[in-house]
């Protein structure tokens, strides 16, 4: 079975506007209300691709409740541990001549609520996937992944971990089957700038050597890099296509590429399957569905290498 963990889900309202000016009024040419946040983006594009899923995090409030309807609604399993204090956020994100962002801060999580999630933890099995994703509330440890992944530590459950800074530099120890940083947020842990597919060849293996299994290394435009346990290197470019929205793109190649290592037990598959995934969602203003991922697939042979 896959997990996925959302610390700290929302309600993503996305706006269309044409020509934002500000300090003027503006009215909207299109609006869409998702239930967002990462690891609830990864299962979402794993049940568009067919793969069962349980999202698991923590709601508060209306907008929790209705995180959770929407989530129902298209198919996911939950088990979201509901808190008192506060409501889920709301986070906006404004389409027009530049994208733009207003993320909410989301419910305080307790101590007890904490310790309600390690006991659902305690359900997985040897063999099972988990996958931990995003920020974490600011009423939270900011070790939790490591925390996490010590408590899990020997149960032969494979983490997949997308996260930045010390929230990831921390988990090498306990050797996460994948992670997914991109160049940038790569440079920022070795204090360098990284530009080149040779350059993320170098840091990811540095990651490797901390602890990572296998390392993929999004890199917008410029396509992507996997580091394998094996020692083998796959890079792609980026498939070809209109840019419509770059929200879940990377969540989407985190399901991706674990929809296609779990059918083909091949990393260079699941790298595909990956990047195809991540790029048919920046192609479409939804969440990338099976049917555009195969799309990709049929005609994007030629991005790797």
């Amino acid at each position: 079975m896959i997990y996925t963990v959302t610390f700290n889900p929302s309600l993503d309202y996305i706006v269309t506007v044409d020509h934002f000016k500000a300090g003027e009024i503006n009215r909207t040419a299109d609006e869409l209300i998702y239930p967002g946040g990462k690891g609830i983006n990864v299962s979402i594009v794993l049940k568009n691709l067919g793969y069962d899923n349980t999202a698991l995090g923590f709601m508060a409030g209306f907008t929790g409740r209705e995180i959770q309807r929407l989530l129902e609604e298209m198919g996911v399993q939950t088990d979201f541990i509901h808190v008192s204090d506060g409501t889920s956020r709301i986070n906006l994100k404004m389409r027009s001549d530049q994208e733009t962002e207003i993320n909410g801060r989301g419910p305080k999580i307790s101590d007890g609520d904490i310790q309600k999630l390690y006991r659902q933890l305690d359900h997985l099995q040897e063999g099972d996937i988990l996958v931990l994703s995003g920020s974490i509330p600011s009423s939270m440890p900011e070790t939790i992944y490591m925390d996490i992944m010590k408590y899990l530590d020997g149960r032969g459950i494979a983490v997949a971990v997308d996260a930045t800074n010390d929230l990831l530099v921390k988990v090498m120890p306990y050797h996460p089957f994948v992670i997914k940083p991109n160049n940038h947020e790569l440079g920022e842990i070795f204090h360098t700038v990284i530009k080149t597919k040779d350059e993320v060849v170098v840091y990811a293996k540095k990651l490797q050597e901390m602890g990572a299994r296998n390392v993929i290394v999004s890199m917008a435009g410029d396509g992507a890099v996997l580091v394998t346990e094996d020692g083998e290197e796959y890079r792609a470019s980026a498939p070809k296509g209109v840019l419509r929205n770059s929200v879940g793109a990377g969540d989407s190649m985190v399901a991706g590429f674990l929809a296609g290592y779990l059918k083909n037990n091949d990393y260079r598959e699941a790298f595909r399957m990956g990047v195809c995934t991540g790029s048919a969602s920046a192609f479409s203003d939804a969440l990338a569905t099976k049917e555009e991922v195969k799309a990709l697939l049929s005609r994007s042979e030629d991005c790797f290498e």
